[in-house]
């Protein structure tokens, strides 16, 4: 069957956003007088949102509910201000999104990271191309892995789950798209290493943004 539509994660896929979120948990950190992380060691703290980016951050002794609470906090309120310092989208995802438009296929993002965010950065980096949903987590949905939002993008665009593509960089969204029914094809340029991606499901992997379309 061929393929309609695409799915995208946002970090480490459409936009590098490492850096803003690592800069951002640092500096709460430090506030707190706690130990800051490499931007490398991020890689693998990011993924299920900011409240789950807190806890693994903090040093393991630390985590208690009302630590993790109060940081996260002040991660929420820095963010908001410091999401856009230097993020960026990945070079080729411009000519990429260019060329699905130009062929028709109808285009979603669905992300961990909070809606409200999410709406904001998708906005800043997104507005020269249509998308027919863009999702971050709220309580409309629980969050990637489960399927729910993902399978509720499909209805909205109006196409079958087989006839998805879904691009993303770790397990969580290799798992989402295997459990919605969509073909996942990983990002090896995204937060996560390529085995994981194999090990999770990946039916493709892709080390440059056009190469989607061998798999579309």
């Amino acid at each position: 069957m061929a393929f309609k539509a695409v799915i995208f994660d946002l970090d480490g896929t459409l936009a590098d956003t490492l850096e803003d979120i690592a800069d951002t948990m640092n500096r709460a950190l430090a506030a707190n007088g706690f130990p800051t992380h490499s931007y490398d060691a991020y890689r693998f703290f990011v993924g299920n949102g900011l409240k789950n980016l807190v806890a693994k951050s903090l040093p393991e002794a630390a985590r208690t509910k009302t630590a993790i609470k109060d940081c996260h906090a002040q991660v929420v309120a820095d963010y908001a201000q410091h999401y856009i310092n230097k993020t960026r989208l990945y070079d080729g995802i411009p000519a990429l999104l260019d060329c699905l438009s130009q062929a028709g296929f109808k285009m979603a993002v669905l992300s961990n990271k909070a809606d409200a965010i999410t709406q904001k950065i998708c906005g800043d980096l997104l507005q020269r191309w249509h998308f027919a949903a863009i999702l971050g987590a709220s309580e409309r949905f629980p969050r990637k892995p489960n399927p729910q939002a993902a399978l509720f993008l499909v209805a909205e665009m109006g196409v079958a789950p087989a006839e998805v593509l879904y691009l993303g960089d770790s397990d969580v969204d290799m798992h989402t798209a295997t459990a919605a029914g969509f073909y996942p094809v990983g990002v090896g340029w995204g937060f996560r290493p390529v085995e994981e991606l194999l090990n999770s499901g990946a039916r493709k992997i892709i080390q440059h943004p056009m190469e989607l379309f061998e798999a579309s």
